[in-house]
């Protein structure tokens, strides 16, 4: 199957199918493209121009230069994002071999083996000092507390907190519904602490812009107008949140996702069952779930201890 740096046929169709049939979410698709696509400028920089000139050496290669490869800035590809590259290769052949494809062999693309990363996540008592760390006399300290009470109170993921929209928020029975990955809808729940400073920033906006969250800086669009630029970004959440982990000198260095795990250690260290959180988390299989074992392992052993009639 012959392959160039244009746009390949056999890369649209089996982003469209990914789109269709697995029901993938714009930002996981653009990733395998973006994956892909550098597979596909680097093998064709090696003289290749059909993928079934692909085997097992050439893919070795390919793998050392994913290991060396830095960008302009002198930045590397951790061993996560590495992985990724490969994985969705190897997606891309096993849809290719099931087209017909003479291509390698899905099964000869074999995974790098996960890489163990530490959970981080800190005590409810150090997420409270976080809460704390906004200047609460300004508009833009108003936001940031909002948006800190509501992943904590939510465990949602960053890019579902900066999609969310005015309209969708039910402020009354403190509840909403979000679209997580693989498109997977759930409903999560504001606390009253959390519905209350969400309240208190709305209160300030004096505009008719959709999106929840909204930058300060920039050209700002008329105030009625949707305001879809004015959205706050991931990497500006993700900024934030690090800030002010460091400002409350928190033992870790907290991300939006750290304050997610977070959310999931207090349910669980308070009694819900690891179903119900793992509903709550928008995860598809109890297999992810079960990486909280740090929670439901101690409190399985004092289950043990209090029933079993051995321990008496």
């Amino acid at each position: 199957m012959a392959i160039t740096t244009s746009p390949s046929p056999a890369l649209i169709e089996f982003l469209e199918s990914l789109e269709v049939e697995r029901n993938l979410s714009p930002l996981t698709l653009r990733n395998y493209h973006h994956y892909l696509r550098r597979f596909i400028d680097w093998f064709t920089n090696q003289g290749h121009h059909d993928l079934k000139e692909l085997d097992r050496d050439i893919l070795r290669k390919y793998r050392v230069f994913l290991s060396r490869y830095s960008d302009e800035q002198g930045r590397t590809l951790s061993k996560k994002t590495q992985s990724y590259h490969i994985i969705s290769l190897r997606s891309w052949f096993k849809w290719l071999t099931k087209n017909d494809a003479e291509v390698l062999n899905s099964e000869k693309i074999e995974l790098p083996k996960a890489e163990s990363t530490p959970m981080k996540f800190v005590s409810a008592e150090k997420i409270q000092r976080l809460l704390n760390e906004p200047d609460l006399s300004k508009p833009k300290g108003l936001r940031d507390r909002a948006i800190l009470e509501v992943l904590f109170s939510t465990g949602l993921r960053v890019s579902e907190l900066v999609g969310l929209n005015q309209d969708q928020i039910d402020l009354n029975r403190r509840e909403f519904g979000v679209i997580g990955k693989g498109r997977r809808p759930r409903v999560v729940f504001l606390s009253d602490e959390a519905a209350d400073w969400l309240t208190r920033w709305l209160n300030t906006r004096q505009d008719n812009w959709r999106p929840v969250f909204t930058r300060f800086s920039g050209k700002k669009p008329d105030l009625l107008a949707d305001g879809e630029e004015m959205r706050l970004t991931t990497r500006s959440v993700q900024r934030l949140v690090d800030r002010y982990s460091r400002r409350a000198r928190l033992p870790i260095k907290l991300s939006p996702h750290g304050i997610r795990h977070s959310f999931a250690t207090d349910l669980l260290s308070n009694g819900a069952g690891l179903r119900d959180v793992q509903e709550m988390l928008g995860h598809k299989n109890i297999a992810t779930t079960q990486i909280y074992t740090h929670v439901t392992q101690p409190q399985l052993r004092k289950v043990h201890e209090k029933h079993h009639s051995k321990t008496h």
